[in-house]
Order: C-alpha cells, then structure tokens, then sequence
C-alpha cells in the first residue's frame, strides 16, 4: 500500500471513491454528499465508500485509510470547512478540496483550456499555461447557473407561471402540474427539496426539449446564454478549446453560439481522473 493512493470524487448525485497503485484503478459508488448542506451525510457517504472499496478490493479499512488521499467534494466553501470535515475523517494524510479541481484536471489534464461544468450544480474553470482559475460553484441558493438542479427550479416556477395565466400553456407545464399534483404540490415539493431533488426534474426537460416544446427549449436556451457569457467573462475567444462536462451540460451544446459549439472537444477523462491525478500529485509532495 506504500505505492498506492486514494482518490475520492463526490457531488449531488454520487461520490466515487478509488483506489490506484498506478498500474490500475478499483473504483466503487456511495451516495450523494455535499458537506454544506449535509457534513455529517458526507462523512457517512466516505466512509460506506471505504467498506465498499475494502470489501472490492481485499485491503483492510486501515490499509486504505493509511494511502495519501485526495478529496474533491461539492460544498467546500473555504479551509475552515474543508479542515472540519478532513477532521471527522479516517485518513492519515488528506487533502480537500472542493470538486472544481477535480472536474477540470480530468476534462483537460495538462492542455490548456475550458471548462462548464454542469453537474447537479455548475461552475466554470479555465487552465492556461498551467494556471487555474475557478468562478461560480457557490451552490444552489446564490448560483449555479445551467445547473440540473437551476433547469428543474425553472420548470417549476415557470409551471406555476402557466396555473397564474401568466404564460402560454405547454407541455412541460402540464407534465409539471401533473407529476407534482397542482400548484399547491409543487410548492410542497420545493419547500424541502434537495438541490438533487430538482435535478431529478431536469431529464423531462431535455427530452421535451428535444420534442421542441417551447417552455423547455426556452430553459435550456436561458442556461446556454448563461453558460455563454459567464465563459466569455471568464476569458473564452473563439478558438480555445471547451469541455462541457457533468451530466447536463452536453444537452445545452445546440443552444450555444455557434463558435462554442465548434470549439468543444472531448473530456480527456472524469472527474474521478483528475482526483487520481492529484492524489498522486499530493502523494509526491511527501515523497511518497
């Protein structure tokens, strides 16, 4: 185990926690986590990861928590919460941060380029010449724009748009009404929904989009004006590479300008990629 790491991807819908020893990789799934909106949740999420990855993998549970890990989770804010959580965990020697670093080493490792993220949440990244540079991620309450979870929020809202006579009825408004039992279910169902919760609404989206209903060509088309011009604030010229990864983010291609359109390129690997890839970087710094 001296030659091995671990790695640990975890967001809205799921982490993933590895471990390598640099000639392969044994990857397991737990559930979602973000440790702002649930720390004790995430602590629970590592941990069932590490029984499952020490039952996948026949090391013992202080076999692996003794590997230089590296952690890249939703709802890192700052170090005092990074700190806290790294605190209630196991591991020796662990580095977290939020999942933005993760996310942009395995869509680009080491090209230079760009990077929408649009998982459950958003944010966007740049790498040039070796440098990072991160905006958004805030989470759902302040941000992410073109996020699963922001698509499914302006389902609903626009839905109960259409039952106030405000909008032209659609198809998707219905489906909305319908799936929720009226007006007074959606507000229900939004007054204790998790950011997960509304990013379960967004595939009914996409596929009404796909059916050219107005309402949801109309949310995707307001996410890639979003995504469009957080990316040109960010320093993007026609040209330079851009990755659109997370679960959404491939749907919001055909919405954008057609010059972002044609500088996307495939992810050269996951998010799970990218934590392998600092974990070993980390590793290194020990001499490990």
């Amino acid at each position: 185990m001296k030659t091995s790491v671990l790695a640990l991807d975890g967001g809205g819908t799921r982490c993933r926690l590895a471990l390598s020893d640099g000639a392969s990789v044994v990857a397991v799934e737990a559930g979602s986590a973000n440790i702002s909106t649930d720390l004790a949740g995430a602590v629970l999420q590592v941990r069932d990861g590490l029984v499952r990855l020490s039952a996948r993998t026949g090391h013992s549970f202080a076999d692996l928590v003794s590997c230089p890990t590296y952690i890249g989770i939703a709802g890192v804010t700052g170090e005092v919460i990074a700190d806290r959580f790294a605190s209630m965990l196991p591991f020796r020697r662990v580095r977290v941060t939020d999942d933005r670093p993760t996310a942009l080493r395995g869509a680009l490792g080491d090209r230079d380029g760009f990077v929408a993220h649009c998982g459950t949440g958003s944010f966007f990244a740049s790498q040039l010449s070796g440098a990072a540079r991160f905006v958004g991620g805030w989470g759902a309450v302040l941000g992410d724009p073109g996020s699963a979870q922001w698509v499914g929020r302006r389902a609903l809202s626009s839905a109960l748009e259409e039952e106030d006579g405000l909008r032209q009825p659609s198809g998707l408004g219905q489906q909305m009404l319908d799936r929720f039992g009226g007006a007074s279910g959606i507000v229900a169902f939004a007054g204790s929904a998790q950011p997960a919760d509304f990013g379960m609404i967004a595939p009914q989206v996409t596929g009404l989009a796909a059916r050219d209903d107005l309402l949801a060509v109309e949310i995707l088309s307001a996410a890639a004006q979003e995504i469009s011009g957080t990316l040109l604030k960010l320093g993007w010229q026609a040209g330079m590479p851009l990755c659109l990864t997370g679960g959404i983010a491939p749907e919001f291609r055909p919405f954008l300008p057609v010059s972002m359109q044609d500088a996307c390129i495939e992810p050269v690997g996951t998010p799970l990629d990218g934590a392998i890839a600092l974990a070993w970087d980390f590793a290194k710094e020990g001499g490990a």
